[in-house]
Formats: C-alpha cells, sequence, structure tokens
C-alpha cells in the first residue's frame, strides 16, 4: 500500500465501533492506555506487599490485610508472597510496561508521525488489543484458582514451574497467558514494521523520521523475531505440564524424565535479553526527542543516535548467556558472552552522550514532560553502569541472585521505562484527548516519584551489594542479614511514598480527560513533528491531505527563522 492509495474511512456511528471493536489506531491506542494504566495498579500495590513483608516480618499489611489473608490474620503467608514476585514481575513487565509504551504510543504515534492515515492493517491492530485483554484474563484467573496463581518466578523456570514445583492449575494459566500475549505482540509488531515501511509519507526518509518511531520500529523487529521464541517456550512447558511430556524434566526430577531443565533458561533468555531492548527502546527514542523539543534545538547526532539503537537491538540477539554464568556454562562461552555484553555497552554511551549534547547550552524549557526526561538520563545512566558488574563473570558470580540484580534491573527497566512512558503521556495528551494535564501537580508527582523511586532502588543495590539473597520470604532468620532491618524499612517507606505520588498522577489524568473544560490549543509544545500539524485531538482520518515532508523533526533555533516561531513544521522548506 502507497500513500496514495490511503482512503478516508468514514466515521465510526455506534458506540460499539467506536470505543469497543474500533479500527482506528488511536482509540486502539487509548484502549491500551488505560489497560495498561489499570495493570501498573495491580502491579504496583503486589510490590507494595511485597515490600511490606520484607521490612516488617510478621505483621499484617494495612486496610486490605484482613481481607486478602484472613487465615494468617492479614500477614502475607509465605507462599502467597512466591505468588507475589512473580505475579508483580509478570504484570509489570508484559502487561503494565508494554501495553503502556509499545501498545499505546506505538499505535497511537506511528501513524500519526510518518503521515499516515491508520496502520497497515487495520483489523489486524483491533484484533491485537483484543487477545492482549483474553491474556490479562487468563492471568488474572489464576488468582482465583485452588492453590492460586503461578509461584515459580517471572522467569518460570523448571522444575519449579512443572508439576513437580507448580502443580496447581494457576502457572498453567500463566504459561497459557505469556503465550496468547505473545500472539498479540506479534500481530502488533508486524503491522508496526509493515506500516513504518510502506505508510510513509513521501520525502519522509528513514532518517527523517523522529527517533520515537525508530524506537518504536526496532522494538517491532525485535518481537516479530523473538516472541515466537518464548512461544515455543511455553507451548512445551505447557505440554509437560498438561500432556506428561518431559521437555524440561531431567531425570532426577521425574523417573522418565529424558529432558533438561536448562533448555528452558535458554529458551528463556534468547527472548528474555532482546525483551530489556524491546521495553526500553521506545523509551530511548520518545526522549532522544523530548530533549530536543524542550531544549529548543536539534538532536545533537540525530542519526548517530539511531543507528546506536540499531547497534544495540542486533547486539541484543547474541548476549543472552550472562543471565547463566552460574548454570555451569563453559567458561569459553562465559568470556564470549561476557565481551558480547560489554561491547553493548559502546553504542549505549555514544547515545547516552548525545543526550548530553543536545542538553548541552539549551534553551530548556523544564515542563513536565522534560523533566521526566532528564529524570530518564539520570536513572538510566545509574542502571547502565551497574549493568557492567553483572556483565562480568567473576563479579556477577557474586552478585547473581542477590537484590543488587533487582536493583539494576529496577533502575534500567522499571525506573527508565516508566518515567519515559510519564514523559509521554503528559507529552502528548494533549493531541490523544485534546487537554492538558495539570503542570504544577504534574512536577510534584516528578520530584516525589523521583525522590522515592532512588530510595526503593539504590536501597536494593546496597542490601544485594552486602548479600543478600532475592525471593526470600523472611531473610532476617539470617543473623548477618538482621543488621539490614533498617535499609530494608527505608526502601519500604520509598516505596510507599512513591506509590502513594502515583495517585496524584491518576487523578491528574482522569480529571484532565473526563472533567476539564479547558481546551488545549493545536500545538501547546511547539513542535514540528507531522502529529502537530493537524487539530487536536487528532480527527478520525488523521489527514485531509497526506503531507509532503521537506526537513527533519528537530529543526530548532535556526537563526535565518523569522518571526515568533523559533521552530518549523517538517512540511516546511528548510530555512
Amino acid at each position: 500500500m502507497a500513500f496514495y492509495e490511503q482512503h478516508i474511512h468514514d466515521a465510526p456511528t455506534t458506540f460499539l465501533s467506536k470505543y469497543i471493536f474500533s479500527y482506528d489506531h488511536k482509540v486502539i491506542g487509548k484502549q491500551f492506555l488505560w489497560y495498561g494504566i489499570l495493570f501498573l495498579g495491580i502491579g504496583g500495590m503486589m510490590a507494595l506487599m511485597i515490600r511490606w513483608t520484607l521490612a516488617f516480618p510478621g505483621q499484617p499489611f494495612p486496610v486490605i490485610g484482613n481481607f486478602l489473608f484472613p487465615s494468617t490474620g492479614g500477614v502475607v503467608p509465605p507462599d502467597t508472597y512466591a505468588m507475589l514476585f512473580t505475579m508483580h514481575g509478570t504484570i509489570m513487565i508484559f502487561y503494565a510496561i508494554t501495553p503502556i509504551l509499545i501498545g499505546a504510543f506505538g499505535n497511537y504515534l506511528i501513524p500519526l508521525m510518518i503521515g499516515a492515515r491508520d496502520m497497515a492493517f487495520p483489523l489486524l491492530n483491533m484484533l491485537s488489543f483484543h487477545i492482549a485483554v483474553a491474556s490479562g484474563v487468563l492471568l488474572l484467573a489464576g488468582l482465583f484458582t485452588p492453590l492460586g496463581a503461578a509461584a515459580g518466578g517471572w522467569t518460570s523456570y523448571p522444575t519449579l514451574s512443572t508439576l513437580i514445583g507448580s502443580p496447581g492449575v494457576g502457572q498453567t494459566l500463566w504459561t497459557l497467558a505469556i503465550f496468547v500475549l505473545g500472539i498479540s505482540s506479534t500481530m502488533g509488531a508486524i503491522n508496526y514494521i509493515t506500516t513504518i515501511i510502506t505508510l510513509r509519507a513521501p520525502g519522509m526518509g528513514y532518517f527523517d523520521m523522529p527517533l520515537s518511531v525508530w524506537g518504536l520500529g526496532l522494538t517491532a523487529i525485535l518481537n516479530a523475531i523473538f516472541l515466537p521464541v518464548l512461544g515455543a517456550g511455553c507451548l512445551l512447558l505447557v505440554f509437560d505440564r498438561v500432556f506428561g511430556t518431559a521437555f524440561f524434566l531431567a531425570g532426577a526430577a521425574a523417573t522418565s524424565g529424558t529432558g533438561d531443565p536448562i533448555l528452558f533458561q535458554h529458551v528463556f533468555w534468547i527472548f528474555g535479553h532482546p525483551e530489556v531492548y524491546i521495553l526500553i527502546l521506545p523509551a530511548w527514542g520518545i526522549v532522544s526527542d523530548l530533549l530536543s523539543f524542550f531544549a529548543r534545538k536539534p538532536a545533537f547526532g540525530a542519526k548517530a543516535t539511531a543507528l546506536s539503537m540499531t547497534t544495540i537491538t542486533i547486539l541484543s540477539t547474541i548476549v543472552y548467556g550472562h543471565h547463566m554464568y552460574t548454570t555451569q556454562m563453559s567458561p569459553l562461552l562465559t568470556q564470549s558472552f561476557m565481551t558480547l555484553t560489554m561491547t553493548i555497552s559502546i553504542p549505549s554511551a555514544i547515545f547516552f552522550a548525545n543526550w548530553l549534547g543536545t542538553i548541552w547550552k539549551g534553551s530548556i524549557r523544564f515542563h513536565s514532560p522534560m523533566l521526566f526526561s532528564l529524570g530518564v538520563v539520570f536513572v538510566f545512566g545509574l542502571g547502565g553502569l551497574t549493568g557492567l558488574y553483572l556483565a562480568t563473570v567473576t563479579t556477577d558470580l557474586y552478585l547473581h541472585d542477590t537484590y543488587f540484580v533487582v536493583g539494576h534491573f529496577h533502575y534500567t527497566m522499571a525506573a527508565s521505562v516508566l518515567l519515559g512512558g510519564f514523559a509521554a503521556t503528559y507529552f502528548w495528551m494533549p493531541k490523544m484527548f485534546g487537554t492538558m494535564m495539570n503542570e504544577f501537580w504534574a512536577k510534584v508527582h516528578f520530584w516525589i516519584t523521583m525522590l522515592g523511586l532512588n530510595g526503593i532502588f539504590m536501597g536494593m543495590m546496597v542490601v544485594g551489594y552486602a548479600g543478600m539473597h532475592r525471593r526470600l520470604y523472611n531473610p532476617f532468620v539470617y543473623e548477618f542479614m538482621e543488621r539490614m532491618i533498617p535499609i530494608n524499612t527505608f526502601i519500604t517507606w520509598s516505596a510507599i511514598i512513591m506509590g502513594l505520588s502515583q495517585i496524584i498522577f491518576v487523578i491528574n489524568f482522569v480529571h484532565a480527560v473526563f472533567f476539564k473544560k479547558e481546551k488545549a490549543s493545536a500545538n501547546p509544545w511547539e513542535v514540528g513533528t507531522l502529529e502537530w500539524t493537524i487539530p487536536s485531538p487528532s480527527p478520525h482520518y488523521n489527514f485531509k491531505e497526506i503531507p509532503v515532508v521537506k526537513c527533519g523533526p528537530h529543526e530548532y533555533g535556526n537563526p535565518n527563522l523569522t518571526g515568533e516561531r523559533d521552530f518549523q513544521y517538517q512540511t516546511e522548506e528548510l530555512v
């Protein structure tokens, strides 16, 4: 489909066609956004339960503890604790971050930013959302089964995830849910790739695309390649659990077992390490754009940033083994994976330096999207540096399976991606809903979130360096761990503060969507990318006439510009 074959669809007329079974990429993007925010709340509550148990062992969880755990007087039981960290990790990665950054902003932004009227395959797009909903229902259904939801960790290694370690149906539902979600995400990935390749506006070369589109496109490529790998692993695990096969059961685990539990780890991490970049590439792209937009100057080394993200995408496919140093891997293999993992830090450092170059001597406007983008720069720098210790075999053997890994993972993934998601939500709010969130409360939300977030994850790295193992229900039964109780209490209070600050965001968001009468202007941030050349919120057809692109997305501060504007639209000739 070329740009000139795109026709204007009729506007939907019924409630179902407009809000439920919509083919419009913008409506589907909003559906993913609400879906992700819902699961963000569920996953966040589970995180607070985990933290409460570690800081105040044996004490009932406040307010809802007696309702959820009546048999223990409101105290989180040990088996439920294992379920909580399993479901928390699963929900945050697959059901909160993925729908918000990839599902919501991928759907909403890609056609608008490349000058298209819709996705290449609107029906496939609609189906991808409803299949994702079915996956979420499957996952949550596990909570209501006799033995509860999955409790084998978010990685679900055998033998913990086979019938030997998890006899309940909850683990089977977990595995099916991930398989079904993989189908949804693969459908979305095919749609994104095809749309970017075939529906770019005339004149828009690949390096004329905003870096947000680069991030989302590279993510889609990784999804299309590696989600089927995880799907295959989940399918074999379902066969082991339901049909009595032995793909992941070794002889020691079952008399007839001829499989290998380590095989699942290979399959999982072949997907699992690209998954790190699947989640963070959209945030990198969005932040690269927003830093330029609010520093009011061209993105420093924009081509180098795009090529660095591409290099990372390629390298991410061959570094998975650093997750498996402790599986008695051959020293020759560990050296290879260590070298490759260290190598990936080079392109990461290049685009990080480009971020600093963009900020340097910029006329910075400290609006809320810029604050969250600067937050990403800070937390990703910390997270990236701590990753070097886990890439190195000798230090990883000590730090593996400690809270240092949890802190590192959350700095690079939870913190960077969460802050990137908030930056995107605040920035594109007027485009999506026609109103702006309250700036004062947005900034309050940012500062409290940053304080709480760094208290949590820096504290995790401190206790991890001291040897605190992850996944222990009550680590303080060990004498050497007793000295870490004050730090764990501090981490938990930080988590409570961060959790409460998200109420500010929710109220601000809901008020702006449903109650705010004042409409935003068509281009409140004064940005030149294609989505800001049309009214806000976007009409159902996006563009009456397909735009013709004549310059890049970051044309700011050109001394030849006349008038009040310090930027130019991509549809204008370069001054």
